[in-house]
């Protein structure tokens, strides 16, 4: 009885505990279950999300291409319902560039997008100036502004070096994003304010190489909540509330801001208050441009008369003038501009330049311009220094004896290229300027472009500096047009890439690859819109030696020629032949 108990008990025993040990497996597995529902009903929902945050960004997209595009079709219309009239078709043309390259950047925003979310940003390393940059945004920008009437006020802090090395096309990126989101989400005459100004770096041996950028933008306009400050760089991310319902975005532009600044290894900091306003702070470290060009020269010690009611643009004035060696003279009045220069020309000492401001206290600019005209002669220039759209009153200011327009705010090196230009007429106004004066017709340029609109456009271009153009419609039709000339007679060859028959990279190693003298220094050049870093790349290797990214810029495409044809000797490639 005692075995017989013992084992009843033993199988109870067992028995219980098979129960619990599948009761445990079971629980776990619907755990395990229930986790994984949970988590693809996370992606389910993420995916919904993502869908329709594209589907959103899509449209709106749609929208931000379709205001630019609308302007260029409708100052096509315009100028040439105008055609006749140069200073309207003029107008039209530079707000057809103007909205050209703003549709340009938001093609490059999407595709920025793409590439950073494939961790493939490149950044460019080339010169540019600072006071160029900062006009281009505010062309931009200041229509917008306009549109809402509201007060657009830039002020420019401590510059030390105006001509700097960086990727400006990303620097401009940033900037008009900020700025433009201001505009965007602030009240109809409501007000923004923009500073730019430059720091030294901390470490001393960096200070002669290199410039920290510093740049705010602050409005009084709807401003954000905490919570949405929290995730206003995450991608498609927009406020949401009936003050915006009614304002276009993306939801892209502040995360590609974020993406690029810490891609620069600078620095941006917001802060917002909610119906009173935002404030955006950037820094950027940048290289200074040691080659930069100098200053034309200026007769030293001359007298240059300055008639602005402003004090502060009057000192920004005088202090560049007497920084560069210049005696100004600052007069606040109309009435005692036109007695000061009376007198100087009864007495044969007149000054060498005139600056005329907006602000005068007893006279219209442009009347005060016509009787500086009168007193002064033809020699002497007058320059305009003025907030305005030049576009609006370069006619009426021509018309009255302005010589020259200077922007405000006002850069140095802006402001004195613009006076040396005056005073130097002999010399070019600035270096990669329009090189008008040089003479190509000895030159024989091959283009490589299958695209017949492309090849007008190229054409047209490259006749306007008086070079000899032959067209090949893809690259077999090069390599067969190159190899049946005579050695030396092509001195450049601008190649498209994408091609039917024989694309650009294999017309070109094909070329390098004939058995002729002048296939190794003859200069190929890429004319494409394929415009990455990598697209640069593959290009070098297939044998080019420059690379010019579609849409075509002229003053590039005439640095390119000079920098070849200046190294190439016509007689020599007789030679050659010979």
């Amino acid at each position: 009885m005692i075995v017989l108990r013992y084992r009843k008990v033993c199988l109870i025993f067992m028995g219980n505990s098979s129960d619990i040990k599948n009761k445990t497996e079971a629980q776990r597995r619907i755990a395990a279950l229930e986790e994984e529902n949970a988590a693809l009903k996370a992606a389910l929902q993420s995916a919904e999300a993502t869908n329709e945050a594209k589907s959103a960004f899509l449209s709106n997209m749609s929208h931000d291409i379709r205001t630019p595009m609308n302007a260029i079709m409708g100052m096509t219309s315009i100028g040439l319902s105008h055609i006749d009239e140069k200073p309207r078709v003029h107008d039209c043309l530079l707000k057809i560039q103007t909205a050209s390259s703003h549709l340009m950047s938001l093609v490059n925003d999407v595709l920025d997008m793409s590439r950073i979310d494939s961790g493939r940003l490149t950044l460019n390393e080339e010169a540019f100036s600072l006071p160029d940059l900062v006009h281009d945004i505010f062309v931009i920008i200041r229509p917008q502004a306009a549109q809402k009437n509201q007060t657009l006020q830039l002020e420019i802090g401590q510059i030390y070096e105006e001509n700097l090395i960086g990727d400006p096309l990303h620097l401009r990126q940033i900037l008009v994003n900020i700025i433009g989101n201001a505009v965007k989400y602030t009240q109809a005459e409501g007000h923004i304010k923009v500073w730019f100004g430059q720091h030294l770096p901390e470490t001393e041996n960096l200070k002669s190489q290199s410039v920290w950028l510093d740049f705010y933008c602050q409005d009084n306009g709807m401003g954000m909540s905490p919570e949405f400050l929290e995730k206003i760089f995450v991608p498609f991310e927009r406020v949401h509330n009936e003050a915006t319902s009614q304002i276009e975005g993306t939801g892209l532009g502040m995360a590609i801001v974020k993406k690029i600044i810490d891609r620069m290894d600078g620095r941006i900091h917001v802060t917002s208050t909610p119906n009173a306003g935002s404030c955006f702070r950037v820094e950027l470290p940048i290289m200074i441009n040691q080659n930069a060009r100098k200053p034309l020269s200026v007769p030293q010690g001359q007298v240059v008369l300055v008639a602005e009611c402003n004090g502060e643009r009057a000192a920004a004035i005088t202090d560049c003038l007497k920084a560069s060696g210049l005696r100004p003279l600052h007069i606040k009045s109309g009435m005692e501009t036109v007695t000061l220069l009376t007198e100087a020309e009864y007495e044969d000492h007149m000054p060498c330049a005139v600056f005329i401001g907006q602000e005068l206290s007893d006279m219209p600019v442009l009347e005060l311009a016509s009787h500086v005209r009168q007193l002064a002669g033809e020699t002497i220039p007058i320059l305009l220094v003025s907030g305005e759209d030049w576009a609006q009153i370069e006619f009426r200011a021509k018309r009255a004896g302005v010589d020259a327009f200077v922007p405000c705010p006002l850069f140095r090196t802006r402001l004195m290229d613009t006076l040396c230009g005056l005073l130097n007429k002999n010399q070019k106004e600035k270096d990669g300027g329009l090189l008008s004066n040089e003479d190509y017709s000895q030159y024989r340029v091959l283009l490589v472009e299958d695209n017949e609109l492309n090849q007008e456009i190229a054409m047209e271009l490259l006749s306007m500096t008086g070079v000899s153009v032959e067209v090949a419609g893809n690259g077999a039709q090069a390599v067969e047009l190159f190899e049946a000339s005579p050695e030396g007679y092509f001195d450049l060859i601008f190649m498209d890439v994408q091609m039917p028959v024989m694309n650009g990279y294999e017309a070109t190693r094909r070329i390098r690859q004939l058995h002729r003298r002048d296939v190794q220094s003859i200069a190929i050049v890429a004319m494409t819109a394929n415009a990455f870093v990598e697209d640069i790349r593959l290009s070098r290797e297939a044998g080019m030696n420059e690379h010019v990214s579609k849409p075509v810029d002229f003053e590039h495409l005439q640095e390119i020629m000079k920098k070849y044809f200046s190294s190439t000797d016509r007689s020599e490639d007789a030679a050659l032949s010979g």
